[in-house]
């Protein structure tokens, strides 16, 4: 193939989330003709709320989004741990809760996909309702309506369940933490005003927290469990959640009982992808599809902005054949570092045991009453930023 350069290439990312709209401004930004197929059948708004962090600032800020970003801050002002009767055991600032330095944002993930997308709109073109059914190592794609169409190169950004990444690569790359997550919107009956508050239980973590410019809450659950029962479909989830958080204290019962009325509910297993390659023939993975570092790393949005900067770069100095070897190489140690936060945290977010739990709550109520508990907690940071800065842009 002659042409493997950006500037006049056809290229298709499936997948309209952070890290596909990313993409897709970055190969524009290099003369690139893009199209964005997207599964679902219209942007998801709201959703959880995520970290810019390290890296990925400078990503958003060379787009020249980083204003609007911050100015869509969650505000979240304190996190604190409560036991089962809702008596605050610890709180401390929400930065310092959720691992954040300096000038890190955090926002919802609706949000953050609209700006995104609100930059890209007249660079790129978005399919939405739009699935990828067949992929042909030459690039040609089949679409689920039958529609063929071929492309210089095909970019998987669809997720932790990637069908590109199955279409391309075949089943296999998901490795589960042995936990699940589940989120959904509740009505915000604990009147919270940007307030985080986390209950944790043996093997049962919930927490509900309510951020600017939203009337409800959110609320999140992880837990361990078997992850080869995943249930499929909302009632078998619902099921599944109502059953493992039987019997536990604090206000479980009811964000359970909101749970029937909400439209936004998000269940998976807690999991990451590992891969040999990221890319073969003409297709080449970014984000979740490729490397996803699991909700508990913190890092899933700054992979996926950093991911979007380095490909969209590689693409266009090495040029369709040799780039996606070169965005590998420079990614690998980053997604490594980052990588290995998930597993580390997941075991601080849940806890295994009633004795542990006892420990933990005993040990957070001696911290909260330390002069300079702010900067004992930053001591637990200190990974997280490191892995979020472990690269060079």
């Amino acid at each position: 193939m002659s042409m493997t350069r950006i500037g006049n290439a056809k290229v298709l990312v499936s997948g309209a989330g952070i890290a596909g709209t990313a993409l897709a401004w970055w190969l524009a930004e290099h003369g690139a003709e893009v199209t964005v197929a997207e599964r679902a059948d219209a942007p998801r708004d709201g959703g959880y709320k995520v970290d810019i962090r390290g890296a990925a600032l400078t990503v958003v800020e060379r787009m020249g989004l980083l204003d609007q970003a911050r100015a869509l801050r969650t505000g979240v002002r304190t996190g604190s741990v409560v036991d089962a009767t809702g008596r605050r055991v610890a709180s401390m600032d929400a930065d310092t809760f959720g691992g954040r330095v300096h000038d890190d944002a955090e926002l919802l993930r609706g949000d953050l996909s609209r700006i995104l997308r609100e930059a890209t709109a007249d660079r790129a073109g978005f399919r939405f309702g739009t699935e990828v059914a067949a992929l042909d190592p030459d690039g040609t794609a089949t679409f689920a309506g039958g529609a063929r169409e071929r492309y210089d190169l095909v970019v998987g950004a669809d997720g932790l369940r990637s069908a590109t990444r199955t279409l391309a690569f075949g089943a296999g790359g998901v490795h589960d933490l042995g936990h699940y997550v589940a989120i959904w919107s509740v009505p915000n009956h604990l009147g919270l005003d940007r307030e985080e508050l986390t209950y944790v239980g043996p093997g049962r973590t919930a927490l509900v927290y309510s951020t600017a410019g939203q009337h409800d809450a959110k609320a999140m659950f992880l837990f361990a469990g078997d992850t080869a029962a995943r249930p499929r479909g909302r009632e078998a989830q619902e099921r599944f959640l109502t059953d493992a958080y039987a019997g536990e204290g604090w206000e479980v019962p009811k964000l359970l009982a909101a749970m029937g009325e909400a439209d936004d509910l998000y269940f998976d297993t807690i999991s990451q992808v590992r891969l040999d390659a990221w890319s073969r023939g003409r297709v080449v993975l970014v984000g979740d599809a490729a490397y996803c570092a699991s909700p508990a790393s913190g890092q899933g949005t700054s992979l996926a902005l950093v991911g979007a900067y380095v490909l969209a770069g590689e693409l266009a100095t090495a040029g369709l054949d040799a780039g996606p070897a070169r965005y590998e190489e420079r990614m690998r140690p980053f997604v490594a570092a980052n990588q290995k936060l998930g597993p580390a945290n997941i075991k601080r977010m849940v806890l295994r045991s009633r004795g542990q739990v006892r420990m933990s709550m005993r040990m957070l109520g001696v911290l909260n009453r330390l002069p300079g508990k702010e900067r004992l907690l930053a001591k637990v940071v200190e990974p997280i930023h490191r892995a979020a800065t472990a690269i060079t842009l």
